[in-house]
């Protein structure tokens, strides 16, 4: 892929916000930040893994990103063009997709696998005959390491390893450039997660995909991403390549959840330092104000409390949101 191309941001977000009311009294109602102010963009070729605890907003993102959800503020744009209208979203989803974090319960259990992965080629009528669709089908099961034979078997004869194989198929019926993938491999074996990633991998370089890598565990995150983004409570608090925050993370929380990887060497796990953080995550409909991480925080001070950090480029590349980057990071 010429540099150039890979320049070129094949999906921005800008300020991207996702508020869901809840019902907190007699007729009044309370906007829970989901998703509060995120900013991204990714080039054509590239895997962005998004990374947090639980509950942070990272499939939030994903879904309103395709327009799953309608987002409460904000903008995406493909290849430069804004998705707005609804033939926007109708010409985006043809080449943006998802698979789903569950193999269990995104599979219809009435629905064969050739149906299953032929839904997209029905719904955006993109075949000129049966035995085209059929062929098409076929040719999806094969690179997704499917046998021809379990195009007439249902979802639950599978297993969870091959269910996701299923999903992917799927994803990959109108040739996408870009895939959100939402924990794809968190509810399969950890043998299985690595054949589904090298898939991930090696379709990548078959089709020349663009993935935004949803996912919880930093290892399977770090294998497969170009850059890393570290969400927390519903922000975007690092952003980096993915080497360069695994090596050197700024933030504080993100320290944090590095100093979590299990270290196969013993005398560098002996070495490294655990920073555990106190207290739970801030409930979304009563967020702390000014920086969202200052009640878990060791290093907070008032400032901290009074607005909100800046996300900004703290060096080249590598984006941080905290009052105390540079003395926390001399």
């Amino acid at each position: 892929m010429k540099a150039t191309e890979r320049e070129q941001p094949l999906i921005e977000v800008r300020d991207l916000k996702e508020y869901f009311p809840v019902l907190v009294g007699m007729f009044r109602t309370k906007p829970l930040k989901a998703v509060d102010g995120v900013s991204f963009s990714i080039r054509k070729g590239e895997t962005l893994g998004l990374v947090g605890e639980s509950g942070c907003g990272k499939t939030t993102v994903g879904r309103t990103l395709l327009r799953l959800y309608k987002p409460t503020g904000g903008e995406i744009l493909y290849k430069g063009s804004p998705v707005r209208s609804k033939a926007d979203i109708t010409e985006f989803r043809k080449k943006a997709t998802m698979v789903f974090q569950d193999p269990y319960s995104s599979l219809n259990p009435r629905m064969t696998v050739s149906d299953i992965i032929g839904e997209p080629l029905d719904i955006h009528k993109s075949y000129g005959s049966p035995a085209e669709r059929q062929e098409k089908i076929l040719d999806l099961m094969n690179r997704v390491g499917l046998n021809s034979e379990h195009a007439a078997r249902y979802a639950h004869e599978f297993s969870g390893g091959q269910r996701q194989r299923i999903g992917i198929a799927r994803a990959l019926a109108l040739n996408p450039d870009f895939i959100v993938c939402d924990e794809p491999v968190s509810a399969l074996d950890v043998s299985i997660q690595a054949q589904v990633i090298n898939m991930f991998d090696e379709l990548q370089e078959q089709m020349g995909l663009t993935y935004l890598f949803i996912a919880h565990d930093i290892l399977v995150v770090r294998h497969i991403s170009d850059r890393i983004a570290v969400m927390y409570l519903g922000r975007m608090v690092e952003l980096a390549d993915a080497a360069e925050i695994y090596e050197r993370p700024l933030h504080p929380y993100t320290k944090s959840l590095m100093s979590a990887v299990p270290q196969p060497d013993p005398k560098t796990a002996r070495a490294n330092q655990r920073i555990v953080l106190t207290g739970d995550i801030p409930s979304p409909l009563n967020a702390p104000s000014g920086c969202p991480f200052r009640t878990r925080c060791a290093y907070a001070t008032e400032a901290c409390g009074a607005e909100m950090p800046e996300f900004r480029e703290v060096s080249a590349g590598h984006f941080a949101a905290c009052h105390r980057i540079d003395a926390l990071n001399d």
